[in-house]
């Protein structure tokens, strides 16, 4: 523990309080808590993942552009994983793509060309992690909201709104759209046809005439006795004769309620003990909303009066008296008001409470009501700070008084979140408090050029440098220059380098404005970071599970590169020992060989395999190679996850990134798609389960869907659904659907493979390759498959029909069957990296556009010892600031981000 302070007493205390001397015991109980919590970092660390990418949204054929920092403990460099992975999901929680990147010196280099054969406009988030992360809670991911709008052949914009009321006569949604075409011009006196969809059924319907504006209002009302919750308007505008453009919006109809949650600091409220409390309100998005109010007594006594600081935060401070009871009357900023009961208070507690104005300390106190103090004067009390599991501060003392202050100094913690925890006698957990420490020695950025302004295609001279109060240092940084006039963006709701390694990436639940606390911090901003300490919750572990010995499960151990494992096996099943195999690429010169162990298992390890290539593992040159098996181990895979972020999607896309997408409308009017042509003579008919006849009871529409290209790259098909399978949980060699099996129900699903019901075992030799799809349904509505089978829900994997009209020979047959001997695979491989263009002009007037919104990206900044380093790139033709973001780590784990602007005109 190369970071542990441990001291033998808080050193000032209130009313000159003399220290005791303790017992063995008292030392020990101290001791058996840091002993057990050092196991965290020792064996369990902490690995983070930051994605800086080289702008906040992108337009379909443009290039995303991005750098993985991968840190440990005090954002080192991490040791242990070698690979990361970056997927990107659509709205629906959909997985669309998967990047696989190798990691050197713990950073790695990514790009994702945005094709527009697969993606459309919409929103879109990247998450990012590593293997040993899968280990841990999924909300410790990296994870950012993308919007993607589209520009080539746009022939329809769209701005859309509604409300949501509830009346006597049931639920009323009055929705407004605006349709224009790809000039921008309203279409005006056009017919609309629209229909609603609610839990993937038609709940509503209507048609209309756009303003002469093109406007449309819309009207829903669900069935009776209905409410819809979340639904999806979909509408028909109708734009020449016998052409209409599609176009659909999601939206949430939920009551515009707020909702407000109280925080006693230090964990609860104690009776007699005047006690900070913490609030937060949020509207119905999950969005700060700011408020007044008073707390009253149970006589209707003002005892006093409140209002949030920052984002529906803020703090008051009660003194709860034995008898009374105590209401908080709020009045909302939209209006609104209400009426809430205060937590009840304890009538014995001891409690943590924090001040953390001042620059070079903590100031905290320990403070207990009399019936505590009477119960417990003199007994030992511990105090434990720690970051993601590493002690940086230990004491103990003895309670002498019913308030015991100190100060802690602020050197002795990194930069980010320190949890302060107070043990009783007995080393059970008290009370507790977050602080946050922001240390304003660690680095200094700064970035400046050769020119106070330019002109369009001039070349900038641009040199960082980074310090700290003493030295110049060494590090790694990115850097990304766009041209602000075409990419606008809020300072304060960015996901950067710090607001993700010290704050984001330690707190669980979506992170409202991140950087705002970091973007040109003041007093006013480090005290509404407190009220964020107060109201956010952070659980990378509990000391409770700690000492008892609860211990996070380890199943995946990190990659320090990439392999291929499996075992090898005779006709009996027995495993086949010191056999070798062979690893080969088609039409490459690439092979690899590994020797089974005494158990049979085989390990093909650092590997180097592009993207998309074919695997082929043999084991007919041993002994008996004919009469094996090769069971290849399925690549590890995090379950599907909902974005945390979902609030930030963008319901208007045409209208909110309107000067980007006008910029890339031009900058791509070079590339034309081939209007799609509707063949209705004879469409290809993809097999369902409405085709088996078991299951055409079932509704036409699956509550999930998996399409075959979610399963790239799967080796074990039961062991990838059992990550996919959302609304599913697998246990005891079942599924059940999650929701009844947190409620006690344990009733399973039952599976059917191509129409017939299997048990899951089944399926994990499932060829995936003639897999049509794979539908969940969580309900049966008719109940007949359920009655039939004694189950509760169904998974139908729908394979792939045969040609019909040709017969097949028994040679070709044996072709199509895996060779036992042998098995072929789609492994994840590394995917492409590209260097990022920046054109060189030697020719000034040359005139070709030059509509570029990224003028430079470079993820390879790197300053030396002298902690300076110089670059050059030339500006595009656009006028006006251009913004250069550098973000990275120093050589010390610290991470700096400067935001840097100057004038092209």
């Amino acid at each position: 523990m190369k970071y542990l302070k441990f001291v033998s007493a808080l050193i000032l205390v209130l009313s000159g309080l003399h220290l005791t001397a303790f017992s063995q015991q008292d030392t020990t109980t101290l001791k058996n808590i840091i002993n057990k919590t050092s196991k965290i970092p020792e064996l369990y660390p902490v690995e983070k993942v930051y994605l800086h990418f080289d702008k906040p949204y992108y337009s379909v054929s443009d290039t995303i552009w991005f750098k993985a920092y991968l840190t440990t403990d005090q954002n080192m460099p991490s040791p242990l994983s070698k690979i990361v992975y970056v997927d990107i999901m659509n709205s629906q929680d959909s997985l669309v793509s998967t990047l696989k990147y190798p990691v050197t010196n713990s950073m790695a280099y990514g790009n994702l060309p945005l094709d527009p054969l697969t993606f459309k406009q919409g929103n879109y988030y990247v998450r990012a992690y590593t293997v040993w992360m899968l280990n841990f809670d999924p909300d410790y991911f990296f994870s950012k909201t993308i919007p993607i709008g589209a520009a080539v052949d746009k022939e329809l914009l769209t701005h859309f709104s509604y409300e949501t009321s509830n009346a006597d006569k049931g639920q009323l949604i009055n929705a407004r759209i605006q349709y224009k075409n790809g000039e921008k011009q309203p279409l005006a006196n056009r017919a609309v046809n629209w229909k609603v969809i609610s839990s993937f059924e038609e709940v509503s319907k209507g048609k209309g005439t756009t303003d002469q504006n093109g406007f449309l209002n819309v009207s829903i009302t669900p069935r009776k006795n209905q409410v819809i919750k979340t639904g999806q308007l979909v509408t028909d505008i109708t734009v020449a004769d016998k052409e209409t453009l599609n176009s659909s919006f999601k939206f949430e109809a939920i009551d515009a309620v707020n909702d407000i949650q109280f925080f006693p600091e230090g964990g609860e409220l104690i009776l007699g003990v005047p006690t900070q409390v913490a609030f937060k309100a949020v509207n119905a998005k999950g969005l700060g909303v700011d408020l007044s109010g008073t707390i009253t007594d149970q006589d209707g006594n003002i005892i006093t009066s409140f209002k949030s600081a920052h984002l529906g935060m803020g703090a008051f401070y009660v003194n709860m008296e034995e008898g009374k009871t105590y209401k908080a009357n709020i009045n909302f900023k939209d209006g609104t008001t209400k009426t809430v009961d205060l937590p009840k208070p304890v009538a014995s507690g001891i409690a943590l409470q924090v001040n953390n104005s001042n620059p070079e300390n903590i100031n905290l106190k320990i403070v207990a009501n009399n019936t505590f103090f009477e119960q417990n004067k003199e007994k030992g009390v511990y105090i434990v700070a720690q970051n993601a599991g590493v002690i940086y501060y230990a004491a103990q003392t003895a309670l002498m008084s019913q308030v015991t202050a100190a100060k802690i100094p602020k050197n002795k913690f990194p930069s980010g979140i320190i949890q302060i925890t107070l043990f009783s006698a007995a080393g059970q957990p008290a009370s507790e408090r977050l602080v946050f420490i922001l240390r304003q020695d660690a680095m200094t950025l700064n970035v400046k050029t050769d020119l106070p302004s330019y002109k369009p295609r001039q070349k900038v001279k641009m040199t960082v440098s980074a310090k700290n109060a003493t030295e110049q240092l060494a590090g790694h940084f990115s850097v990304a220059v766009t041209d602000e006039q075409k990419v606008p963006a809020n300072e304060d709701a960015q996901t950067t380098i710090l607001s993700e390694m010290l704050l984001g990436s330690d707190l669980k639940g979506y992170l409202e404005k991140p950087n705002y606390y970091f973007n040109k911090t003041d007093d006013k901003k480090l005290a509404d970071l407190d009220l964020l300490m107060l109201t956010q919750g952070y659980r990378r572990f509990t000391y409770s599970d700690i000492l008892a010995g609860r211990y996070p499960k380890v199943t995946m151990l990190p990659e320090q590169g990439m392999n291929i494992s499996g075992t090898l096996r005779d006709r009996t099943g027995m495993p086949v020992k010191k056999a070798g195999l062979r690893l080969t690429i088609p039409g490459r010169t690439y092979s690899a060989e590994a020797l089974t162990s005494p158990s049979g298992v085989f390990n093909f390890q650092n590997l180097s395999i592009p993207d998309s290539s074919q695997v082929v593992i043999s084991a007919k040159y041993g002994t008996n190679g004919s009469n094996l098996m090769i069971m290849v181990d399925p690549a590890p895979f995090p379950e599907m996850t909902h974005n945390i972020n979902k609030v930030e999607e963008v319901m208007n896309i045409d209208s909110t990134l309107n000067n980007y997408l006008s910029n890339s409308r031009k900058q791509y009017s070079h590339l034309r798609q081939l209007k799609e042509v509707k063949i209705t003579g004879a469409p290809i008919k993809k097999v369902s389960h409405a085709d088996y006849s078991a299951l055409s009871s079932l509704p036409m529409m699956a509550d999930h869907e998996l399409g075959p290209e979610r399963f790239s790259g799967c080796n074990d098909l039961l062991s990838c659904l059992r990550t996919m399978a959302t609304g599913l949980t697998f246990e005891e060699n079942n599924f059940y659907i999650s929701r009844d099996f947190l409620a006690g129900k344990r009733v399973p699903v039952q599976i059917f493979l191509a129409g017939s019901p299997v048990d899951a075992f089944s399926i994990s030799s499932v060829n995936i390759n003639e897999i049509e799809s794979i539908e969940i349904f969580l309900r049966d509505e008719l109940g007949t498959v359920n009655r039939t089978y004694g189950t509760n829900g169904v998974i139908s994997i729908n394979m792939k029909k045969a040609p019909v009209g040709k017969k097949m020979s028994m040679e070709e047959l044996r072709k199509l069957l895996p060779k036992e001997n042998m098995v072929t695979l789609e492994p994840k491989g590394f995917s492409k990296q590209r260097e990022f263009y920046s054109p060189r002009y030697t020719t000034p007037n040359s005139t070709a556009k030059d509509l570029r919104t990224t003028i430079y990206w470079n993820p390879r900044i790197v300053t030396d010892e002298t902690g300076v380093v110089t670059f050059e790139f030339y500006n595009a033709e656009g006028k006006g600031t251009y913004k250069a973001v550098l973000e990275g780590l120093d050589k010390n784990g610290n991470p700096g981000r400067f935001v840097f602007r100057y004038t092209v005109k």
